[in-house]
């Protein structure tokens, strides 16, 4: 790889000048972006923005985990450009949403279909379907086929019962064993990424609270961190602490309601119906903090927008220490009955191998045996002084993405308490700038789904010429998706709620 480049190397939240990244040819970026990667990162970020010449330039954003580093590179490639997926698997989902919006072709992309059905970004016009002269790239409705005696297609979705989210799932089966599973996702065309251009504006800490609504504490406080990082903002440590307490919040609750959902989906009562009550538990707790169960007017740039008192503070350490014990109890129920293990053990396995080769983040990494985890790798606020430990397991099947979830119940449980028995003293708020022009930042924050990455560009006015969000579901709808094959079919429901990845939060 002779014509790789070196890339600016920089940390979350710090900001730079986006002329400082290194605008190289497109053969060098390729083969910068495949190197870094086969040497261990991973891509956190690839996605295209248009200059004043209305050309489309390409931004890769590699994280370093071993050494708590970023590195960006920029190209701009023409209308067509060779592929990184062949060589670069982590890229498929990027390339394919950048063929989308720009209407740069990534030639030699194995499987080039439209990721969310939108209409193009900027002036330049996307072309989709294709023309003639593209006869391989395939359209909105092309689905990936087999052929052979017995081979047959279930088709699921996109309007499901109930009132999950659009989605359509195509299994290519023989028999009952799923040899291939194809996920299309994108039906909302919710437009959140084209509605930031131009901001921050009053509106855009409303789209940070619902990218994915039950993610509302990992979005905004990855969104205020931006605007603190482009602002010179600084984050007083009471409200840091309180920060911690609501992410974690929001951890407990959807882990403790995931933990319940997968009893459900294997018929075990007992922790299906304690659990669904006990998420609410932890949903209160929130409420208490701020009024709103997901957090929702919590999280402000420059701090947080509501204070704990002592008579709540010793409250909600009482409701939480005594939701732990009922979920202790009720989760306990599920390793102690073997045909709940039956159920999880050896269903929809990932190897290690596959979560390092797709870019895998957050619970579904960490039960392949991967440390990953923002926290840790990439600490921010209270983090960068109060360690969680990495929870992990090795099976990388159901069980072990249940189990890793019932380590971080644990020690979300642990460092909430140790934070109410520690809070500092002082303001909850701080104060943030005008944003810094022409700059780029990252934020980095650990959802209760894995990593969440967010990416400024900022134009001559220091408003938002870009801004990209890659939630956790973006990387880690493909491994499910790997889980599925030499599955059954009928594990399917159990296999997508050990995932349980968002629909909205990948349709921005």
């Amino acid at each position: 790889m002779n014509g790789a480049a070196q890339p600016l190397i920089f940390y979350p939240g710090a900001p730079v000048r986006f002329d400082r990244l290194p605008r190289v040819p497109v053969a060098d970026f390729r083969e910068t972006v495949i190197r870094d990667v086969a040497q261990g990162a991973r891509l956190a970020a690839l996605f295209g923005l248009e200059t004043p010449a209305a050309e489309i330039e390409l931004v890769a954003i590699l994280a370093h985990a071993e050494r708590g580093v970023l590195a960006a590179l920029t190209t701009r490639p023409g209308a067509v450009y060779p592929a990184l997926t062949p060589d670069c698997p982590q890229a498929q989902g990027f390339e394919r949403e950048v063929a989308e919006q720009w209407g740069v072709l990534p030639q030699g992309h194995p499987w080039l279909k439209p990721l969310r059905f939108h209409p193009p970004f900027g002036k330049r016009s996307a072309v989709w379907p294709p023309t003639p002269a593209e006869p391989s790239r395939p359209g909105v409705t092309d689905f990936f086929q087999m052929t052979g005696e017995e081979i047959h297609e279930v088709a699921v979705g996109p309007v499901h019962a109930g009132i999950i989210e659009p989605g359509h799932f195509r299994f290519q089966c023989h028999g009952e064993q799923v040899f291939h599973l194809e996920i299309a996702l994108g039906y909302q065309h919710r437009g959140i990424e084209r509605a930031l251009i131009g901001g921050p504006t009053k509106r855009s800490i409303h789209f940070m609270e619902t990218l994915a609504g039950d993610t509302t504490i990992g979005h905004t406080t990855a969104y205020a961190q931006v605007l603190e990082a482009l602002g010179a903002g600084a984050v007083p440590s009471r409200a840091q602490a309180l920060r911690a307490i609501a992410l974690e919040l929001e951890r407990l609750a959807n882990h403790v309601g995931d933990l319940g959902a997968l009893a459900g989906d294997v018929g075990f009562l007992p922790t299906a119906s304690f659990n669904g009550r006990i998420r609410g538990d932890f949903l209160n707790l929130t409420a208490l903090l701020c009024g709103n169960r997901f957090g929702r007017g919590l999280i402000r740039p420059g701090g947080v927008a509501f204070d704990l008192d002592a008579a709540r503070a010793k409250e909600l350490r009482q409701r939480l220490a005594q939701a732990g014990r009922d979920t202790r109890s009720a989760v306990d129920l599920l390793w102690c009955t073997p045909s709940v293990m039956g159920r999880f053990e050896q269903t929809g396995t990932l190897t290690p191998e596959d979560c390092r080769g797709l870019g895998l983040v957050g619970p579904v990494a960490r039960a392949c045996g991967l440390e990953r985890d923002v926290r840790y790798e990439f600490p921010f606020g209270v983090y960068c002084f109060e360690q969680i430990p990495v929870s992990t397991w090795t099976s990388g099947d159901v069980f072990a993405r249940a189990y890793v979830r019932w380590l971080e119940i644990q020690r979300s449980l642990d460092f909430i308490l140790a934070q109410l028995d520690a809070l500092p003293e002082g303001p909850i708020a701080g104060t943030v700038g005008a944003l810094m022009p022409e700059a780029l930042v990252i934020s980095l924050t650990e959802g209760w789904r894995g990593e969440i990455v967010h990416v400024a560009v900022t134009d001559a006015q220091g408003r938002f010429l870009r801004y990209k969000v890659v939630d956790p579901s973006f990387h880690n709808w493909m491994g499910l998706a790997l889980a599925m094959r030499r599955q059954p079919i009928s594990d399917f429901p159990l296999c997508n709620k050990s995932f349980n990845l968002s629909y909205c939060g990948h349709d921005l």
